[in-house]
């Protein structure tokens, strides 16, 4: 049955059961069985997690999901498994093999991970889901609301959580060596899909390829023509389906700063210099303010992100060479580049101040005082599994996943309020207490992201 027909037929007979929550939750599988992982994108980064998910021997692909079935980047995943039912739509794979797929990785732009993780979670399947987590304030809100409701293993994929800067942070925090911090620069100053590009309207028609389902990659997404400079990567140039340099970096430069100094919700966003606004693509350059409130006995916190090639920030004299992670996943577009400074990040706590760069990289302490800890600066524990085996561990009840949806939700709401600043180009006061920005009003509206589609809507009621 032809996939439109197959929708409006579950739709209008009130048997749309791939919709509806099953009681089952978050079923774990025996000690000595794999996970049965269905997998939604297989291409460009989808592909890179489904080969490290099936590298850790603990998972059993099941199915194939991808809405380019023909695309030259998604063959190398269907050689490497052709005996694997394939879907075109998430829906449908959901609504013939549910009862046999345990669990579920999201590896589809940042728009698409919502629906697909909502409808996994209300099934009870556990969910690996790349960063960030969701597309709006609201969005993430409600995965986070369904991984507690449904008793599901949910792990954001921000690798380096579960590598040695996440447990060399913990570790500092916890003995008081990383302490009274006041101040944060994180920056990522490579060059983005969108610099260079001027645009004053969305853009033109185009046909759709052959291959392709286009609705169901929209998704939740409101309609917009084809055209191939939305997809492969770049859907990120634009809010209406990516987050920025800041959505697809922050979550790899502070996320450990974000959880174990508590940061939680910033009360203020402040866009102190955007180049070349755009209310259709990101800037072709920004430095944001973010302002975080005293958490107990922690002081009030600024951490202040810089992006765009030659938006350089302020660094400590004696920053010396960058901090950089050797595991760090290349991007679709290529290799990371390194002629500006590669991202990173300096903490600035008490008499102490720390570099570092993204992912699993370890921090340093800046100065004298470096050499004169080194002796005494704690042991910090080895990792007992990367970011892919911890989360196949927690939907087996034998871990807990690191960057569970509780521990990023909130990072990903943060950086969501930074996307509003960058959309609206206005500073932000924000109420965590509410849940409202309280000075802009159209910005406050942002924060329930753009309606669905009418067949779409289902999703957001999980």
């Amino acid at each position: 049955m032809p996939r439109r027909a197959f929708v409006k037929s579950a739709l209008t007979a009130g048997t749309a059961a791939f919709l509806a929550p099953r009681p089952a939750f978050g079923a774990k599988a025996a000690a000595g069985e794999k996970v049965n992982l269905a997998c939604c994108g297989i291409g460009n980064r989808g592909a890179e997690i489904i080969k490290e998910l099936h590298k850790t021997g603990l998972a059993n692909i099941v199915a194939l999901c991808d809405t380019d079935l023909g695309a030259p980047h998604t063959q190398a995943i269907l050689k490497l498994f052709p005996d694997v039912p394939r879907f075109q739509d998430f829906r449908q794979m959901f609504d013939k093999m549910g009862k046999d797929i345990e669990a579920v990785s999201v590896g589809t732009p940042d728009f698409s991970h919502f629906p697909i993780a909502m409808l996994a979670m209300s099934q009870g399947k556990h969910v690996y889901c790349e960063k960030p987590m969701g597309q709006s304030y609201r969005e993430i809100q409600l995965m986070m609301d369904a991984a507690t409701k449904y008793k599901v293993a949910a792990q954001m994929g921000n690798q380096g959580h579960s590598e040695a800067n996440y447990f060399q942070f913990k570790t500092w925090v916890d003995a008081g060596i990383i302490k009274d911090v006041t101040k944060i620069t994180a920056f990522m100053n490579n060059p983005r899909r969108w610099h260079g590009m001027k645009v004053s309207d969305f853009l033109p028609k185009q046909p759709v390829p052959d291959t392709l389902d286009w609705d169901a990659w929209l998704a939740t997404a409101q309609f917009h023509e084809y055209n191939k400079g939305y997809i492969n990567g770049e859907w990120r140039s634009w809010y209406d389906f990516g987050n920025g340099a800041l959505g697809d970096w922050g979550a790899h430069i502070f996320d450990t700063a974000h959880q174990f100094l508590n940061l939680g919700l910033p009360t203020e966003v402040d866009p102190v210099m955007l180049e070349s606004h755009s209310p259709l693509i990101f800037p072709q350059a920004s430095t944001l303010a973010f302002r975080f409130p005293a958490r107990g006995s922690m002081p009030p916190l600024e951490l202040t992100w810089y992006d765009g090639v030659k938006n350089l920030p302020p660094l400590p004299e004696n920053i010396g060479d960058a901090v950089v992670d050797s595991d760090i996943p290349p991007p679709s577009t290529g290799k990371v580049q390194t002629k500006a400074r590669p991202p990173g990040k300096v903490i600035y706590g008490g008499d102490l101040a720390f570099k570092g760069g993204s992912h699993g990289s370890s921090l340093q302490i800046l100065g004298p005082k470096a050499a004169e800890m080194k002796s005494s600066l704690p042991e910090v524990p080895k990792s007992p599994s990367n970011h892919f085996k911890n989360f196949l561990l927690a939907c087996k009840g034998q871990e807990t996943c690191r960057s569970s949806f509780a521990v990023a939700g909130p990072l990903c709401q943060a950086m969501a309020l930074g996307v509003l600043a960058q959309r609206v180009n206005a500073k932000l006061t924000f109420d965590p207490a509410s849940k409202q920005i309280t000075n802009h009003k159209v910005a406050n509206e942002l924060l329930a992201g753009a309606p669905p589609r009418k067949e779409w809507e289902q999703f957001f009621k999980l």
